[in-house]
């Protein structure tokens, strides 16, 4: 999200609650206005001391860029810090394959613009992970993208190409069709988005985008969710048979008592539960071969 600014203390008691409310597992912010964020003052806006962070100096009082990322979830590797985003390189827990993840806050001359998409081509050629590319773009697609604000194809064109040539997917928002309102009201635009590649896709296949509502700020907040929860409606089928066999009861012991990462009891408990669960769909697979459990 575009903060526009955390100087106002109201604001960061609305990103705060947002936080809490949503417990992201990866948060990029845009637009901070700040310099040299202490950890105390990111963990008071996290809301827990699971998470790093990496931060981009605002200069004077214009632009500045953090993200911050659960480390129970996500393990960095690498960063990279550019003049137009910051960029995480790292792998889910429990996934051998590498996400990079880049928060974008795009300029709004046409020189820098065309700066910022060759250093993201260049970035995107030469590192071939998952990607999300994330943020205020400051840029349109299209004509409809815009109410009330002047459009140029030119820039709408060269942000396609990139798209294109990037082989991006701009996955739909749900909720809002702009996601910046001036502030008497007049003007409308989609300036934020979530763009990903094939790679990401298939790691995450239920993907959307939902737009909060903005109040504290000029732009809309955007969280990218994946449906499917793997402990939700879906069911397990225990089968009487298994308890019969000693493997079984050795398998859901050696689970229960793998090691688990993290500071809530009920997050910690349905990780438990989670792991008793897939190793015994192993064990199940190779011992009887397909149940369809």
């Amino acid at each position: 999200m575009n903060v526009r600014g955390f100087g106002v203390k109201s604001k960061f008691g609305w990103v705060k609650g947002m936080c809490f409310n949503e417990r992201p597992n990866v948060a990029a912010f845009q637009e901070t206005k700040c310099k040299n964020l202490s950890f105390n003052w990111v963990c008071s806006l996290w809301g827990n001391c699971d998470f790093d962070f990496i931060q981009k100096d605002a200069i004077g009082n214009s632009g500045g860029l953090l993200f911050v990322w659960d480390t129970t979830s996500f393990v960095v590797e690498s960063a990279l810090v550019s003049d137009f985003f910051v960029a995480i390189r790292g792998k889910w827990c429990g996934s051998r394959h590498e996400t990079v993840v880049a928060n974008v806050y795009g300029p709004h001359t046409d020189s820098k613009k065309w700066e910022m998409w060759n250093t993201l081509d260049n970035v995107l050629q030469n590192i071939d992970s998952a990607w999300v590319i994330c943020g205020d773009f400051n840029e349109v697609r299209e004509q409809s993208d815009r109410l009330n604000c002047v459009f140029i194809q030119a820039r709408a064109d060269r942000f396609n190409n990139f798209i294109v040539s990037n082989s991006l997917i701009d996955i739909p928002i749900n909720g809002k069709k702009f996601t910046r309102i001036s502030d008497d009201g007049t003007k409308f635009s989609k300036l934020d988005r979530f763009l990903v590649n094939d790679n990401f896709i298939k790691l995450w296949k239920d993907l959307s985008v939902v737009a909060l509502d903005r109040r504290e700020s000029d732009h809309c907040p955007l969280v990218l969710r994946d449906k499917v929860i793997d402990f939700g409606p879906k069911l397990f089928k225990v089968f009487d048979e298994w308890l019969n066999k000693d493997d079984a009861i050795r398998i859901i012991n050696e689970a229960w008592v793998k090691p688990i990462i993290g500071s809530r009891k009920d997050c910690m408990f349905r990780d438990r539960l989670k792991n008793v669960k897939n190793d015994l769909r192993k064990w199940s697979k190779s011992e009887f071969g397909s149940l369809d459990v």
